[in-house]
C-alpha cells in the first residue's frame, strides 16, 4: 500500500500526472566550503533602495548559518546594520575596502572587489 500521508505532500493537492513524485519538504543541505576556496564578490549596489548605497557580498556557498555568522561579524566590525539571506550578505555604506580586509583576515583569500 502507498505512503498517502497527506503531510508529506505539501504544495500540490491532487496530480493526474501517474509518474508525479510528492515534494516532502526535505531538502538537500549543502555544506560549506572552507574559507580559502570561498569565491566572495564585493561590490557597491545602489539598486532598488531608494538612493542609499550598500556594500553586497555575493558568493558564498554554504549553510545559513555560516552565512548568518559570517554576516553579523562584517556587521558587528564594521559598526553598521545589514543582512545576511539567500546566499548574500548587505552591509549598509559603502565599506568595499574594509570588508575586503577583513574578509582576508578571516581567511577568505579569494574575496575581492569589483
Amino acid at each position: 500500500m502507498k505512503n498517502n500521508d497527506w503531510k508529506s505532500r505539501l504544495n500540490v493537492v491532487y496530480s493526474t500526472n501517474p509518474d508525479f513524485q510528492y515534494e516532502t519538504g526535505s531538502e538537500e543541505k549543502t555544506e560549506t566550503l572552507p574559507k580559502e576556496k570561498q569565491q566572495l564578490r564585493i561590490s557597491l549596489d545602489k539598486r532598488n533602495r531608494g538612493g542609499k548605497m550598500v556594500s553586497l557580498i555575493t558568493g558564498f556557498i554554504g549553510k545559513e548559518e555560516d552565512l548568518q555568522a559570517l554576516g553579523k561579524l562584517l556587521k558587528v566590525k564594521c559598526g553598521v546594520g545589514g543582512s545576511a539571506k539567500e546566499g548574500e550578505i548587505i552591509i549598509q555604506g559603502d565599506f568595499r575596502n574594509k570588508l575586503q580586509e577583513l574578509l582576508h583576515k578571516e581567511g577568505y583569500v579569494k574575496a575581492r572587489v569589483l
